[in-house]
């Protein structure tokens, strides 16, 4: 039914299409202006709608810097608040929305901001906090800042040479702005991505050649966290009565991932981003354990009892990581 609502709807990906590449010509032209920044700048985001693990590759991009005086500007989607708003000890997930809530918690030590409005964020960080670095959290499509680096994400699978269009299609953005990535991530790849498969992909991509194509497989943590346990891992949950609740744009990787360990749970899957109600709660409420991932937990922490999260990480290559290494840390 949402494939036949998709073709309906392709002569609205059509005006789509027109409005943001008509968009992208006044920006690339000068009529409209990209502004540049005093402090080091790095972008991460997409031209898909989700899915692509822009919150994990900033993670990782924090573990990086680790030593340096780090912010992270996010938009905060579907947070209560408004305006500028840096996270402290008082904030919550209402206050800065799930990702950048989820970031605060487990990077304290640096500083989180959101605000829609990304040019007015960097000028406060930079006049408030002064940070070394600032990470642009999903900030492609914001032309209205030009970013010192940006690091493009598309899906294993979900290429976006291979996409049309919103509401037909995924993409968010042209195809051709991929030309403004310094770097481009295929995320989510298979464990075994042979050399040849690779090359095939780089062939769809098409990079420019200042562009280096990376390629990078989601890991996740044998050990649960979240619940009053500590240290429990997959085996010592087997024979549980379980559910897997995910409000994320792709838990495919995920349910694969945890029925390639033979466990037997029920998945109620919600929308990204996904704001749980009572309502929703009473679904699975009665599990003895329910899994969730890390953004979905900072949502449901409270609401539920032995409710546990599986916590992902990008992993690369050697070769890959080395130079992904080398290139981020000569930004600072």
């Amino acid at each position: 039914m949402l494939q036949l609502l998709r073709k309906i709807a392709f002569p609205f990906s059509l005006v789509y299409a027109l409005v943001v590449h008509i968009r992208n010509f006044f920006y690339n032209t000068g009529v409209m202006k990209s502004k540049s920044y005093q402090t080091p700048t790095v972008c991460v985001g997409n031209l898909s709608v989700g899915g692509t693990g822009k919150t994990p590759m900033i993670e990782y991009l924090v573990r990086l810097l680790k030593g340096h005086k780090i912010a992270v500007l996010s938009r905060g989607y579907k947070r209560k608040s408004k305006g500028f708003l840096v996270a402290d000890t008082n904030s919550d997930v209402l206050d800065l929305g799930d990702e950048p809530y989820q970031l605060h918690q487990k990077f304290p030590e640096i500083t989180v901001a959101v605000d829609a409005d990304r040019r007015n964020g960097i000028t406060q960080l930079e006049n408030t906090v002064k940070p070394e670095i600032i990470l642009l959290d999903d900030a492609f499509q914001h032309r209205r800042v030009k970013p010192d680096f940006s690091i493009l994400l598309t899906a294993y699978g979900q290429l976006y040479a291979d996409d049309w269009y919103l509401p037909t299609g995924n993409l968010r953005d042209a195809k051709r702005e991929a030309k403004r990535a310094n770097i481009i991530i295929v995320t989510k790849c298979p464990v075994l991505l042979s050399e040849e498969e690779q090359r095939a992909i780089i062939d769809r991509l098409k990079p420019l050649p200042h562009q280096k194509v990376l390629f990078s497989k989601l890991e996740y943590d044998q050990l649960l966290k979240g619940g009053k346990v500590e240290n429990l891992d997959f085996s010592a949950i087997k024979a549980k009565k379980m559910a897997l609740v995910t409000g994320i744009a792709s838990p495919e990787p995920l349910v694969n991932y945890l029925k390639s360990l033979g466990l037997v749970f029920t998945h109620f899957a919600f929308g990204d981003h996904h704001n749980f109600s009572e309502k929703d709660v009473q679904q699975f409420k009665d599990h003895e354990l329910i899994l969730t991932t890390e953004k979905d937990y900072v949502r449901l922490k409270g609401m539920v009892k032995n409710l546990f999260y599986v916590e992902i990480a990008h992993s690369f290559s050697a070769e890959d990581k080395v130079f992904l290494e080398k290139t981020i840390k000569s930004l600072v």
